[in-house]
C-alpha cells in the first residue's frame, strides 16, 4: 500500500519566485491519490496567496492572521497530518523546485527501516553545486551545510547518516514525531530542524540523506541582526535541553571560552547590545521554566546515550559565508582540540 503524504509549504511573500515551486509540484509521479498539498501562508502582503488560488486550486490553503514564524506554520500542518492519519509529512521551502521522483525516492528510503524517523532530500543550488548533503552539528550547537557550494559529486551509496535534515526539504515519519513532539515553537525560526532531529536521534531513530531524492533550493544567505538574535537564543536552548547534565558539564569550558570571544567582539563591533538582549531572555524566570520542562520532557522520552547520538559531531565551527580569521585559526583548533580531548568522556 503506497503511504499517504502530505506535502506542506509555509507561503511568505512568495511571489519573487513566480510559482516555480507551485508548478513543479504538478510533475511529480507520486500516485496522485496517496499526496496532499497544504500551503500554510503566514498572512502574506504581496500577491502571492491570490496567484496560489487562481493556478492551484488543488492545493488546500490556511491562512494564519500574522506571521507565525516558521516553526508554528509548519507545526500546523503537522498537526492536520496527525489528525488526517497521514504517515508522512514533507516539508519544503517556498524557494526549491521538486524533481520528478524527490518524494517517492524519499519515502522508499523511510520505509526500508522503521527506525528511520527523518529523510533529508540533496538539496542543490540553481547551478548545480551542492546547497546541503545533510546538515552538520557543533557541540556547541551550531548547524551548516554539509558540503556547501561544492561540486555535486555521485556517491555510490543511495543513503547517508546525517545529524540532521535540512527543513527546507525533508520527509518526517509522522509516527516518530507523534512520539518526540513537533518543532518547538519558541524557537519561531532557526535551529527548529536541528532541534528536532537531535531529539529523534535521542529517542532512537536514524536521521537519513536520501542522494537520489533531488530539490533544487533557491538559497540565498541573510544575516539580519533578527536573524542572528534567534540563531544565537535558540543555540542555547537546544544545548540545555538535548544533552545530558553531565555532558554540559564537560561541553562548559569550551561553552565559556567561546561566549567570552563572542562577547568581546560584540563590543568591539558595536553590537554589544544584540547579545545583551539574548542575556536578557535568559534572565527571566518564566523562559527557564518552560525550557526546563521542554527539557525535562525530552530526557524522559531518551532512548540513547549522548556518546552514540554525539560521535558525528563537529569540532570546528563553519561559519561558510563570513571567513573570519579569528574563527578559523585560532578558536577552531583550540574548540576542536577540546573536543577531541572531551568527547571520550561523554
Amino acid at each position: 500500500m503506497t503511504k499517504k503524504v502530505l506535502i506542506v509549504i509555509v507561503n511568505f511573500n512568495s511571489s519573487e519566485y513566480g510559482g516555480d515551486c507551485f508548478y513543479s509540484l504538478k510533475k511529480i509521479n507520486y500516485p496522485s491519490d496517496s499526496y496532499k498539498i497544504l500551503i500554510i501562508d503566514n498572512a502574506s502582503t504581496d500577491n502571492s496567496l491570490e496567484f496560489i488560488r487562481q493556478n492551484f486550486s488543488q492545493f488546500e490553503i490556511i491562512r494564519n492572521n500574522k506571521n507565525l514564524g516558521f516553526a508554528s506554520a509548519n507545526n500546523q500542518g503537522c498537526s492536520y497530518a496527525l489528525a488526517n492519519n497521514f504517515d508522512y509529512i514533507y516539508l519544503l521551502n517556498q524557494d526549491t523546485v521538486v524533481t520528478p521522483n524527490f518524494l517517492q525516492v524519499a519515502v522508499s528510503v523511510a520505509e526500508s527501516n522503521q527506525v528511520i524517523g527523518a529523510v533529508q532530500s540533496k538539496l542543490l543550488l540553481p547551478d548545480g553545486r551542492i546547497n546541503s548533503l545533510g546538515n552538520d552539528l557543533h557541540y556547541l550547537g551550531f548547524g551548516f551545510c554539509r558540503d556547501y557550494k561544492q561540486a555535486d559529486h555521485r556517491a555510490s551509496a543511495q543513503t547517508v547518516e546525517i545529524n540532521f535534515a535540512s527543513a527546507a526539504g525533508a520527509l518526517y515519519r509522522l509516527s516518530a514525531l507523534k512520539q518526540v513532539g513537533l518543532f518547538d515553537q519558541d524557537f519561531f525560526l532557526y535551529h527548529e530542524d536541528s532541534d528536532l532531529s537531535w531529539r529523534l536521534k535521542l529517542a532512537g531513530y536514524s536521521v537519513i540523506l536520501a542522494l537520489n531524492s533531488v530539490v533544487i533550493h533557491k538559497y540565498k544567505f541573510s544575516h539580519s541582526v533578527n536573524a542572528a538574535y534567534y540563531l544565537e537564543r535558540n543555540r542555547y536552548i537546544s544545548l540545555i535541553k538535548n544533552y545530558s547534565g553531565h555532558t554540559l558539564l564537560l561541553i562548559l569550558p569550551a561553552f565559556i571560552i567561546w561566549e567570552l570571544g563572542s562577547l568581546i567582539y560584540s563590543f568591539l563591533s558595536g553590537k554589544i547590545f544584540f547579545r545583551l538582549k539574548i542575556y536578557k531572555y535568559f534572565i527571566n524566570f518564566s523562559n527557564w521554566k518552560k525550557i526546563i520542562t521542554k527539557r525535562n520532557s525530552v530526557q524522559l522520552l531518551r532512548r540513547q546515550p549522548d556518546r552514540r547520538v554525539v560521535k558525528a559531531f563537529s569540532g570546528e565551527i563553519k561559519f561558510q559565508e563570513n571567513f573570519n580569521p579569528l574563527v578559523d585559526y585560532l578558536f577552531n583548533p583550540l574548540l576542536n582540540w577540546y573536543w577531541q580531548a572531551v568527547k571520550f568522556f561523554i
